[in-house]
């Protein structure tokens, strides 16, 4: 990479590897240190991107995760009052996306100032195109509510709904919830997708019904992603509908 390039005064939402490092783009590295300070999810986490690409590190790193992000948007404002550059990233994926950075960016726009957002890595492209299940649309849950009663009421709000479901989830959880939706939503086409990009990346493809038995007492570990195919078309249904949520 070439020494650090001035770059305009702004918030720089920076997605970062899913898992594994070499998932990352040459704008999004030269931005990681071009950039007068970066805030992150786990300043430890980010360091072995910086290390593991050999880039210079801004002179300004500190902490925006969920337990200090009120205090890190008021360090993010101050920097950008000074005409200063701010880079943003979380974990894993985009900022703002079941992560820590939707506030700041929230709050960065607000306050008159420019939000940059580079494209990159995210579990639920990923998951969704190896799933090989049909995409006409995709609805993104993110994490979804620990309650039972409440993981119901969410798939039967999605239960008619023409696209693929695609959520996060706990591995301790992964059994329970497929259990739930298949309660809620039948018998369709799932897929697990355990550890993407990562080592250990193991995609498990079914019925649903097949992978309620399969993860029912089944122990993993690592970060889970779930998508679950659209309803099929019903019998005699009108087949001239064109619009964006037409089903093949």
């Amino acid at each position: 990479m070439t020494d650090n390039e001035e770059i305009s005064p702004a918030l720089y939402l920076i997605p970062t590897p899913i898992g594994n490092l070499e998932d990352i783009s040459l704008r999004a590295m030269r931005i990681l240190q071009s950039v007068d300070a970066l805030a992150c999810e786990d300043t430890r986490h980010t360091r072995k991107i910086f290390e593991r690409h050999s880039l210079a590190s801004p002179p300004i790193i500190f902490a925006c995760h969920a337990h200090n992000e009120d205090r890190a948007v008021g360090r993010i404002l101050s920097l950008l009052r000074e005409g200063k550059s701010v880079g943003l990233t979380s974990d894993a994926g985009a900022p703002g996306i079941s992560d820590p950075g939707q506030r700041a960016a929230a709050a960065v726009v607000d306050a008159g100032y420019e939000v940059v957002a580079l494209p990159g890595p995210s579990a639920v492209i990923t998951a969704l195109t190896v799933s090989g299940l049909p995409t006409p649309a995709f609805s993104f849950l993110g994490f979804l509510p620990r309650r039972p009663g409440r993981q119901r009421k969410l798939f039967a709000a999605f239960a008619e709904a023409p696209t693929s479901i695609v959520f996060f989830e706990s591995p301790f959880r992964v059994g329970k919830i497929l259990k739930i939706a298949h309660e809620i939503l039948g018998n369709r086409p799932a897929a697990v997708c355990i550890e993407l990009t990562k080592k250990f990346e193991n995609i498990h493809r079914g019925q649903l019904v097949d992978l309620v038995e399969q993860f029912s007492e089944k122990k993993i570990k690592g970060e889970v992603t779930i998508v679950i195919a659209p309803p099929t078309r019903d019998e005699g249904e009108d087949d001239d509908d064109d619009g964006p949520f037409a089903m093949p």
